[in-house]
Parts: structure tokens; C-alpha cells; sequence
């Protein structure tokens, strides 16, 4: 069985929630976070084996409990880090990052615009990609249109749409996530705020 879609998990049934839970602590055991969490044991001892090869916690066993307790190392701050099993950065994902940050500091942007400024030397991001996450982020409210496209023809050139961030429709860091069945998941609201479907255009 595959994993539900995020927005049908418990609130609590998540990495973030994982990790919250260890900054709390401090010290811990996985059975601890179990307690503290809503996730399987699975994904609790997948996570802890990434953070530790990461250097992010350490371990070592109590033989007075009988059990591999951890310490947390390196407190990076809320954000849940992003790491694989060998304890390598996950950078799926940065892309959207880094437009959803760039959206707020541009006054007015076309799809070039956004791609051209959210790159950086470790994440390009292709024109064709800002231009499917604005066409979503616009159908949910977050964007408003400055400029309507126009197509060019033989004698008169096209217009690109431009548009602007909806500054009350900042909900906090995390970008709104574009899910399979065409829907958008704001991770900061932990709702879908705009449902599309698999017929939606782009």
C-alpha cells in the first residue's frame, strides 16, 4: 500500500512532527518518540538512521535501560532537516523553495522573471517550471494577474502575463505543494486550499 496523500496523514504523522519532538527532548530513545509522535516506528527509525549519519544526533547504548538512546547534536532550528538514509541532503523540493521566497521580494514577475531569479548555482529552475507552479499558486489565490498575455501575431508582438504576490496570502516558509490529482496543499495550513482536478489545463 502506498502512502496517503499528505494532506489525509495525521498532523502529527510526519517528519516535522519527529523532529519537533527530538528538539523538545534533547534525549531521547526511538520508543520515546513513538510516544511523542504519531508516526510508525518504521519511519521513526528510517529518520533517526539518516540524522544520524548526518552527524544531526548521536547515539549509544544504556545498559542500565537497555536501549540505544540519542542525543540531539546539532539543533539546525524548526525546520525538520532533509536528509536520506546515508545521511545526504534531500534537494528534492528547493526549487519550489526558493520561488515561493523570490515571489514575496519581487514587486512584479513574469514565469522568466521568477525562474531566472529563484536560480541558484546548486537549483535551476526551467522557465516551463515557474510557469506551472505560478499557473496553480494563481488558481489558488496566492497571485494576482498584473498583465494578461496576449499571443503576438505576423505584425504585432506578444505580451507575457505578469503578475504579483497576494501579501495576505503568505501563510509561513514552506512552499504550497502541487499534488498529483492537480490540487494544491498549503503545508502551513495543512489544508488543500484550491482543488482543480486531473482535467485542469495549465
Amino acid at each position: 500500500m502506498g502512502l496517503k496523500p499528505i494532506d489525509k496523514r495525521s498532523p502529527l504523522g510526519t517528519r516535522e512532527a519527529i523532529w519537533a519532538a527530538i528538539r523538545r527532548l534533547r534525549v531521547f530513545t526511538a520508543t520515546d518518540l513513538w510516544g511523542e509522535t504519531n508516526c510508525s516506528k518504521d519511519t521513526i527509525r528510517e529518520y533517526l538512521t539518516g540524522l544520524r549519519a548526518a552527524g544531526i544526533v548521536e547515539y549509544y547504548h544504556d545498559t542500565e535501560k537497555g536501549a540505544t538512546v540519542h542525543r540531539l547534536a546539532r539543533d539546525g532550528g524548526v525546520e525538520a532537516p532533509r536528509v536520506r538514509r546515508d545521511g545526504s541532503e534531500v534537494t528534492s523540493g528547493r526549487g519550489r523553495e526558493n520561488m515561493w521566497r523570490t515571489m514575496r521580494v519581487l514587486k512584479e514577475f513574469s514565469a522568466r522573471d521568477l525562474a531566472v531569479q529563484a536560480s541558484t548555482d546548486d537549483v535551476q529552475i526551467a522557465e516551463l517550471e515557474a510557469k506551472s507552479y505560478i499557473h496553480y499558486l494563481h488558481k489558488a489565490g496566492y497571485l494576482a494577474i498584473t498583465v494578461e498575455s496576449k499571443p503576438g501575431s505576423a505584425t504585432t508582438p506578444g505580451r507575457v502575463a505578469r503578475y504579483r504576490f497576494v501579501a495576505s496570502r503568505y501563510t509561513g516558509p514552506k512552499p504550497p505543494q502541487v499534488q498529483r490529482v492537480k490540487q494544491v496543499y498549503d503545508p502551513n495550513q495543512r489544508k488543500v486550499v484550491w482543488k482543480g482536478g486531473s482535467d485542469d489545463a495549465e
